[in-house]
């Protein structure tokens, strides 16, 4: 039988595998794109890759590990050099577009089109749990508009608690190439995945698997909430041991049932009420696990209390349901309650979620920049009965009114920043027409802040929550959700008589000294932007 012309790569799924030689072409060179184009090349593969923008450093690397680049700009058709070598696989960083000329050039192909994440699961066997040969590591795939990179955090440190070496990876910041890849080995990648990077996934076969939950997002890219949904429940086809859901989002718990799973994987929920024989929630205050425990019918596990995570900065809400999720995931590998205690008296949210970054005169300003969606600043205004609200930047076509409309009695006045403003001001003028609402008209990146905050400062009275929880992508004024944050920050506190004012550097400002973010370099992905070859598009900013 005669192998189709481009079948070749369909046949690859091991490390083991012979990939010598395999013409592939590489869509994007950011972190994502080189390590697929460094992958493939220790493969032995024929690697072009074509971009948009390059990174000097990026142009350098490839030469070394003898990849070939293409650079077009802008890349609106084939390159010829593509046509050229007429690739025998496709592999798509995430954020490109389903009917970018490339793609669909390949697909009227014929020409197979992955993700990184469809790539490493079939390479997953390079180094096992104890070095090479042994067993590859388990997967445990994490996505959901808003928490994923929080529950993929708690849910390694648990899993290193209970004594497992996990790697986090994925949208969080570390290509999951680069993990399976470590010479040291791991028995569990706990994997963010982004709605982009799920859309090309096909043969994964996690673990476990969750989706925290799902609301408008990305539906520029997606075309339709469905597709968007569609993308999401691909995190559950194939789970062989725990699918888990949230109870509170009806969107999930249908994802589960209409999965294709492995014969005995359990549905598993979670949420903020009273836990049914197969879920984890909240009795009298107490956080609580019926769903890995013996007697289940009868009795739950006790994992902490309410109170005790809001002594840990882990009280909000929305992230006590991310504790949730996280345990039950870690559960289902056979971590002990004792350890996940353990994990979560040392935990620490990352910066630009909910940080506390001034007080005075009774007001508290909160840096909650990483809120990038309705969905996330709604979890984020929930948390305060009384706040000052900056607000705004680009909405990436999501509807703004159902957030003003829900949230608007709480609020004591809004400040309005960036470019997509004008919706939210319509949105507080038809909901809320008494309400106080500033805007920051001048665009200037290095005064946006110090205005935003002198606003805010105008309206808040004693009591009161001071909160950035834009509900937008930043890119129109900022370098990403960091940069926003870090200015936000610099501005509180300058304000407050501490720090100079702003200039035009991007380097965090942060008075605990601690390090900027791991993936600020990615911050493009973090963010969300509009895609463009150069660099690399997750979601793990508007997701999460």
């Amino acid at each position: 039988m005669t192998e189709p012309a481009y079948g070749r790569a369909l046949g690859l799924t091991s490390w083991n595998d012979d990939w010598s030689g395999l013409r592939v072409g590489v869509l994007g060179l950011g972190i994502t794109g080189f390590s697929v184009a460094d992958t493939l090349a220790e493969l032995g593969s024929r690697v072009l890759v074509v971009a948009e923008k390059v990174d000097d450093r990026y142009r350098l690397m490839l030469d070394v590990i003898g990849a070939e680049l293409v650079q077009a700009s802008p890349l609106a058709s084939v390159p010829q050099e593509l046509e050229t070598l007429d690739p025998e696989l496709l592999v798509v960083s995430p954020g490109f577009h389903p009917d970018h000329p490339v793609i669909t050039w390949a697909i009227e192909k014929g020409i197979p089109v992955w993700g990184d994440v469809e790539l490493a699961w079939r390479l997953r066997d390079k180094v096992g749990t104890s070095g090479a040969g042994s067993a590859p590591a388990e997967w445990i795939a994490v996505t959901g508009t808003n928490g994923k990179t929080t529950t993929v955090q708690l849910t390694a440190a648990m899993l290193a608690a209970g004594g497992l070496r996990a790697a986090p990876c994925g949208n969080i910041g570390v290509p999951v190439l680069d993990a399976v890849r470590d010479p040291q080995g791991f028995d569990v990648f706990v994997v963010e995945l982004s709605s982009y990077q799920l859309h090309s996934t096909s043969s994964m076969s996690p673990w476990a698997a969750v989706c925290l939950n799902v609301a408008e997002d990305h539906l520029d890219w997606h075309g339709s909430m469905d597709a968007y949904v569609a993308a999401k429940a691909r995190v559950y086809t194939n789970t062989r041991a725990a699918c888990v859901y949230n109870r509170a989002d009806s969107l999930t718990l249908k994802m589960v049932e209409d999965a294709e799973v492995v014969e005995g994987a359990r549905a598993i929920g979670f949420d903020l009420g009273v836990p049914g024989p197969s879920d984890l929630g909240i009795v009298d205050g107490i956080l609580v696990d019926r769903a890995f425990h013996d007697d289940r019918l009868s009795s739950a596990l006790e994992i902490t209390t309410v109170s005790r995570l809001a002594g840990l900065g882990l009280g909000a809400p929305h992230t006590v349901a991310d504790v949730l999720a996280a345990t039950a995931l870690a559960r289902s590998v056979g971590v002990s309650i004792p350890d996940i205690r353990t994990a979560l008296e040392t935990f620490r949210l990352d910066r630009h979620r909910i940080e506390v970054v001034g007080m005075r005169d009774k007001i508290t300003w909160i840096d909650d920049s990483k809120a990038t969606n309705p969905h996330a600043a709604a979890a984020s205004l929930s948390a305060y009965p009384s706040v000052v609200w900056i607000a705004g930047g680009l909405l990436k076509g999501v509807d703004i009114e159902p957030l003003v409309r829900a949230r608007a009695a709480q609020l004591r006045g809004v400040v309005l920043l960036g470019e997509d403003r004008t919706a939210l001001r319509e949105a507080f003028e038809r909901h809320a027409p008494h309400l106080p609402v500033r805007e920051v008209t001048g665009t200037e990146t290095r005064s946006v802040m110090s205005v935003a905050v002198e606003l805010a400062a105008a309206l808040a009275v004693p009591g009161d929550v001071v909160l950035l929880a834009p509900a937008a992508a930043s890119m129109d004024q900022f370098t990403d959700y960091s940069d926003r944050g870090d200015r936000f920050a610099r501005a509180v506190r300058h304000y407050l008589g501490g720090d100079p004012a702003d200039d035009d550097t991007t380097d965090s400002a942060d008075p605990t000294g601690a390090a900027p973010d791991a993936d600020a370099a990615d911050a493009a992905a973090a963010d969300g932007g509009q895609p463009d070859a150069g660099r690399e598009h997750g979601d793990s900013a508007p997701d999460d």
